[in-house]
């Protein structure tokens, strides 16, 4: 596999400066106030279930919507744009009965976000990533969805790992220069994906950069499958990704701590894009521009970033306030660890 994708020189651009990240599509496109018939379109108005809230959707029906937000997230000064296929999968979209179409909402998905960077450097001449996404589905592989039955699983390794496939394979057809893998809560759905991108390494004979993006689901600073980070972070090391970061569920305050540990422990780019806080009485999201700035360039002086961006409820601002934060700092030097005998279950187990 001699063949190795742009996304590589990710790593040098990030020993030069703290990348930017985007921040959230699903906020920005909830800002839009769309209707049903704008989810549907021409090409689907007769289709027999509802399709409001399949965002990813709208790389068929709105893509200019989804490429004016590529843009804005460009001119707010993001380094990597993510693809809107986070429920692109074949699993999240049987939701809506929509399964058959998951290839292509992958390849528009990379496509509208390629395209967006080629039209943002007509006017610039900038480093830009597009980052494939793959969500961690609606179902989890290691935990029962029926408390009655905790034997019981909605979804197993090979069917995924399949799934994955068919999205990765079309995200790279579109135009992405990388594989992220992000809101992972749920290690086996994610080394699923993992194995999905081996087997598409294979079959292509290329070399695909992986980022890696895990969600701390509440105070206690596990996944919502048990593991701490670092026990996650065991559990992935062996791919070799290029980052490993986390992302979403808390905001800056409750990631802060978390973030800090894994700077201690990773010998990869370490990543952070949280929610703009955590949700309101009305599900909306409160925190500031200025607050997460206030985070990032903390974070940035003390040496504990290589990318920073938005998840829930950031907008172009937040990604601006963030940048114009962190610009000024140099990022985190990667530092080799020593290695131990490294394992995990919920916990970390090292032998040194």
């Amino acid at each position: 596999m001699n063949k190795k994708l742009f996304g590589f020189e990710l790593v040098d651009e990030a020993k030069k400066k703290i990348l930017i990240l985007d921040g959230a599509m699903g906020t920005m496109i909830q800002n839009e106030g769309l209707s049903e018939s704008d989810f549907r379109g021409k090409e689907f108005k007769n289709h027999d279930v509802p399709l409001k809230g399949n965002n990813d959707f709208l790389n068929l029906t709105k893509p200019e919507i989804i490429s004016k937000i590529h843009l804005n997230y460009l001119e707010a000064g993001a380094d990597i744009i993510e693809t809107n296929t986070f429920n692109s999968n074949q699993t999240s979209q049987s939701d809506y009965n929509c399964e058959s179409l998951s290839y292509r909402l992958n390849y528009e998905g990379a496509k509208l976000a390629k395209n967006a960077v080629t039209k943002y450097n007509k006017k610039n001449n900038k480093k830009i990533f597009v980052a494939g996404v793959l969500g961690p589905t609606n179902r989890t592989c290691s935990m029962s969805p029926d408390v009655n039955r905790p034997e019981y699983r909605n979804i197993n390794f090979e069917t995924l790992k399949k799934d994955y496939m068919i999205s990765i394979k079309a995200l790279l057809e579109g135009g992405s220069d990388l594989i992220f893998i992000e809101t992972i809560f749920d290690t086996l759905n994610a080394k699923s994906a993992m194995m999905a991108v081996y087997e598409v390494e294979k079959e292509l004979k290329i070399k695909i950069p992986l980022m890696l993006s895990a969600t701390i689901t509440d105070l206690s600073g596990r996944t919502l499958s048990g593991q701490t980070l670092e026990a996650f972070y065991n559990s992935v090391l062996h791919v070799k990704p290029i980052s490993v970061g986390i992302n979403c569920a808390l905001g800056p305050k409750e990631l802060d701590s978390h973030l800090k540990e894994l700077s201690r422990f990773s010998d990869f780019l370490v990543s952070i894009h949280s929610n703009a806080g955590l949700p309101n009485a009305f599900g909306g999201y409160d925190e500031t521009p200025e607050k997460m700035a206030e985070f990032a360039g903390r974070w940035s002086k003390d040496s504990h970033l290589n990318i920073i961006g938005g998840c829930c409820g950031t907008t172009p601002e937040h990604i601006l306030a963030i940048k114009n934060a962190v610009e000024k700092f140099r990022p985190r030097k990667l530092i080799k660890i020593k290695h131990s005998f490294k394992l995990s279950g919920l916990e970390p187990f090292n032998i040194d």
